[in-house]
């Protein structure tokens, strides 16, 4: 009795086997692998071994040329009662199928050549492609709007100044450069009309007019002298100038004759121009 139990264990062991060779073999032989194909072979292969089992059956209940009995459906173990090892060693087999079907599915999933991108790797297709351009917003187009305004602002205020007298001192109150240029300017010539000081580092919007002279002159530093809005230099300019007698005359030419400039301390009061 025992031998036949055994023959009929290995017998299904080796079933089991080949099942599952033939179940891989036609997962990697797939192209295009897919549930459903998978569901099918797995359909397929549980039907193939019922009709072996009917087969049997209908043999006058010998399952082999040696007259042994047809295991029952759920009769695993063959003694001719289904009992709890049975039905453990059943499930048994139902989940190693399950397991192995889902290996499959997850394999084929893994190597499909179609598998779908997700909406976020789309790009400019779709509202949810992250490529996708989006309209500008109102909170988007603000900060440009404040930031013209601004431009704006620093335009009116540097034209204002230009305005005050031909000739323009930008100037810091700390600068010693600064100070140099004014002393030359102010006070060893006489020029008139009297330039006007801008201590940029007192004015509201002085560093954004500072930042607008170096886009307008190229100088980005203090003191810079602007004689009818066209810069003369800075503080070392002006030095030089005057040290070669050279300041006045530069003053005068750019001033188109509207622009007076003489010595402050000449006894003879001669101009110098």
């Amino acid at each position: 009795m025992r031998s036949q139990r055994r023959f009929r264990v290995v017998t299904y062991l080796v079933l089991a086997a080949i099942v599952t060779l033939l179940f891989f073999s036609h997962t990697r032989q797939s192209s295009e692998p897919g549930s459903r194909s998978l569901h099918d072979f797995y359909s397929k292969t549980v039907n193939a071994m019922d009709k072996h089992h009917a087969a049997g059956g209908d043999r006058g209940g010998t399952g082999s040329a040696s007259g042994q009995k047809v295991i029952a459906d759920h009769d695993v173990d063959g003694d001719g009662d289904i009992d709890e090892d049975d039905r453990i060693q059943a499930k048994q087999m139902a989940d190693r199928l399950r397991k192995a079907e889902q290996e499959a599915k997850d394999n084929a999933k893994a190597k499909g050549p179609n598998k779908p991108e997700s909406p976020a790797q789309v790009v400019g297709v779709g509202s949810s492609a992250s490529g996708q351009e989006k309209p500008a917003s109102d909170d988007k187009n603000k900060p440009k709007a404040e930031e013209t305004e601004k431009d704006h602002e620093v335009e009116e205020a540097l034209n204002s100044i230009l305005k005050q007298s031909p000739v323009i001192i930008f100037s810091k109150s700390y600068c010693p450069f600064s100070k140099m240029a004014k002393g030359v300017l102010l006070d060893k010539y006489i020029i008139e009309p009297t330039p006007f000081v801008v201590e940029l580092d007192q004015h509201p919007l002085g560093a954004k007019i500072q930042a607008k002279l170096g886009e307008m002159t190229g100088r980005r530093t203090v003191p810079n002298i602007m004689i009818y809005g066209q810069s003369i230099g800075g503080g070392d300019d002006i030095s030089d100038m005057d040290r070669e007698k050279t300041l006045a005359d530069k003053i005068a030419s750019l001033g188109q004759s509207k622009i007076n400039v003489s010595l402050r301390f000449v006894q003879s009061a001669q101009k110098a121009s």
